[in-house]
């Protein structure tokens, strides 16, 4: 049994992290709220832009998708991967499960892709340090990295991330664009999802909205396309971004509350023991007094 000494060191140790623990359960579950209800007001916004693109996609045109270089297909010789992970740690197995989503998709794809002449290349695109330390630990090809975008991004944030998939894919340096997330279900629940992010699929109407309404475009849908795509991009990317956030604290609140709990459980064995330890040492020194008296 450890000395009473060593004892009392390691609880005022634990009693340190479990305050540290707690702190961060906190501070995550009071940003954590807003970021779920950033999340909540975005997703209509969302939703209605791609209500508008799949209204576009079904209007009688002239094979849109010839002249808009976003929808273009053409044979997949690169691969780009876009990976949005947490930039701290303290996020219990969200990091991990990303990386493996994105790590399954790759390999996916590739065979997917796969010819006999040929083995697609996968690039990637990072966002967030853990997703970066993650393609340059397996020794992939990084295109570009974005970190420090902080618990608020913005537009302008997604912006310049959908602007380096954008010209990547328009340059023919990529020719298929696919992002990794995880998606915010509720509070113990992050669900990583893998979308193709270009070229763009126009998302399918579902059946019974709007079916039946002729809608006139001005100006034509082509030209629509060439200026909302670009937009829609963003978007995208503006609400994996947001959805990242609210992910990433709802894990590290409950990765805290955990070892909150965890430390807490410690903290009572270790007293237990020190209590029986000392116990111990007294019943020790009042049989050598007594043995001594005897004596």
């Amino acid at each position: 049994m450890p000395s009473t000494r060593e004892i009392r060191r390691r609880i005022r140790s634990i009693k340190n992290i479990a305050q540290i623990t707690k702190a961060l359960q906190m501070v995550a579950s009071s940003k954590m709220r807003r970021a779920q209800e950033r999340v909540q007001q975005s997703r209509p916004y969302a939703d209605h832009l791609r209500e508008l693109v799949s209204h576009l996609a079904n209007a009688e045109s002239d094979d849109i998708g010839d002249e808009v270089a976003l929808l273009q297909q053409r044979p997949v010789r690169n691969i780009a991967i876009l990976i949005l992970s947490p930039d701290r740690g303290n996020s219990g197995a969200l990091p991990s499960n990303i990386n493996r989503k994105a790590a399954a998709a790759a390999l996916e794809q590739r065979n997917a892709h796969t010819t006999r002449d040929q083995h697609p290349d996968i690039q990637y695109i990072a966002v967030g340090r853990k997703g970066r330390d993650f393609v340059i630990r397996t020794q992939q090809h990084l295109i570009a990295e974005f970190t420090n975008i902080g618990d608020r991004p913005t537009m302008n944030d997604a912006s310049a991330i959908a602007e380096v998939a954008m010209d990547a894919f328009l340059k023919e340096e990529v020719d298929i664009v696919y992002m990794v997330y995880p998606k915010f279900v509720n509070t113990v629940t992050q669900q990583p999802t893998v979308v193709q992010l270009l070229p763009v699929q126009p998302p399918e109407e579902k059946e019974g909205e709007h079916t039946k309404i002729d809608y006139i475009y001005e100006p034509a849908p082509n030209e629509i396309y060439q200026a909302l795509l670009p937009r829609y991009v963003d978007i995208l990317v503006y609400q994996a971004l947001l959805e990242l956030v609210a992910s990433q604290l709802s894990a590290q609140m409950v990765a805290m509350k955990n070892a909150t709990d965890n430390a807490n459980e410690l903290l009572d064995d270790l007293s237990l023991t020190y209590n029986k330890a000392r116990q111990a040492a007294i019943t020790t020194q009042i049989l050598e007094v007594v043995s001594g008296s005897q004596a």
